[in-house]
């Protein structure tokens, strides 16, 4: 069984060099904000003190990060052999996507130069803290899985082989799984404390979990997504036996999440107001029945995960499901009062930035790195 090998090839060419150009322009936005302030490039306010920087950068950043511990989870723990091909590559993207989440709560902070105050400052009844101290050390734990492919990368395999013991590795795939479970419910328990803010659609006491749940579909959707791109980008195989199992897993993810959603409608009395909620019942239909059951059925069926482009569009829908409903979550709870909001072409530029900065870190990753591997995938 041949290991994980490198790519090689040019990191800067076609896509990559657009990546690293969009990049380089977020992260100017990035040093703009940092010397003249949060109001130089962005549209919040009082009103609307959460924008496009809180929903995409870092909401969706860590939900469509959830990847690394789903593929820990099952690889290690649940012992799917069969899905260890793609664990390398899945914690590569969390890591890069937590790492651009830290990078978005920098700078969106007030004080940015004050964001390691939670380290010391602790406020332990406080949901935002617990959201803080998670993404810090699952950012750390993170690092740690991923520093076997940077000590091969570097000709240290002793050191690799090392971190690869499973003295050392498994308690850092069970720190990964607590410490995610952790902060995805976080960020939806933050919201718990708006219950006369947030249309009941989507409120909940159980909220918290309805987080963690779809970021355990996005997570493997997200999983599904990359190794299509990322093989078809390289011009290798598509290893579709996985992805059929990803779809299936996705699928009942979703089924479990919408399930309990839907049981916990019923049991609050509120099915009533998926039909008489105005602009928010079209919002929940598009998010729930469009980017969510819908999926749903298609990934359930064998002859889409039967087609490559079958898995990867559904999968498609299925993050498209999971971003919107940050997004409702998140400015529906701020709609209440007479202002609005709309993201500036900075906000956009920077959060563009982020997300091509972790493109060609990956590209480059793959490249010089031994994570890909074809021959395990088969």
């Amino acid at each position: 069984m041949a290991g994980e090998q490198k790519l090689g090839g040019n990191p800067f060419s076609g896509g990559g060099l657009v990546a690293l150009v969009l990049a380089v322009i977020g992260l100017g936005v990035g040093l703009y904000r940092l010397i003249f302030g949060l109001g130089s490039v962005t549209n919040l306010s009082d009103q609307y003190p959460w924008g496009l920087w809180i929903s995409f950068d870092v909401m969706i950043g860590v939900a469509l990060a959830a990847g690394g511990f789903t593929t820990t989870l099952g690889a290690y723990v649940l012992g799917w052999k069969k899905y260890k091909p793609v664990v390398r590559p899945a914690i590569l993207t969390a890591f890069l996507g937590y790492a651009l989440v830290a990078a978005g709560v920098f700078l969106d902070i007030g004080k940015p130069w004050a964001i390691w105050h939670a380290i010391i400052m602790w406020q332990p009844h406080s949901m935002l803290f617990e959201v803080a101290i998670c993404v810090m050390l699952y950012l750390t734990v993170l690092f740690l899985e991923f520093s076997p492919n940077l000590f091969e990368g570097l000709g240290m395999p002793g050191a690799a082989k090392f971190m690869r013991h499973p003295v050392v590795l498994w308690p850092l795939v069970i720190a990964g799984i607590i410490l995610s479970f952790g902060h995805q419910n976080s960020l939806g328990g933050l919201f718990l404390l708006m219950p006369h803010k947030l249309s009941h659609l989507w409120w909940s006491p159980l909220m918290n979990y309805w987080f963690y749940l779809s970021a355990f579909a996005v997570g493997l959707a997200m999983v599904s997504f990359e190794t299509i791109v990322s093989h078809r980008a390289f011009k290798r195989p598509q290893p579709l036996s996985l992805l059929d199992g990803l779809a299936r897993g996705t699928a009942i993810a979703l089924a479990v999440y919408l399930g309990a959603r839907f049981i916990d409608h019923a049991a609050r009395g509120n099915l009533g107001l998926i039909f008489s909620s105005g602009n928010a019942s079209l919002l929940f239909a598009i998010e729930v029945v469009g980017l969510g059951v819908l999926p749903m059925l298609l990934l359930f069926s064998p002859g889409v995960r039967k087609s490559v482009d079958g898995i990867l569009w559904s999968q498609v829908l299925v993050i498209a499901g999971v971003l919107m409903n940050r997004f409702n979550v998140n400015f529906l709870a701020q709609s209440a009062g007479p202002g609005s909001y709309f993201p500036s072409l900075g906000e956009f530029a920077l959060s563009i930035g982020l997300v091509s900065l972790a493109v060609f870190l990956y590209r480059w990753a793959v490249i010089a790195l031994p994570i890909m591997s074809h021959e395990e995938a088969h």
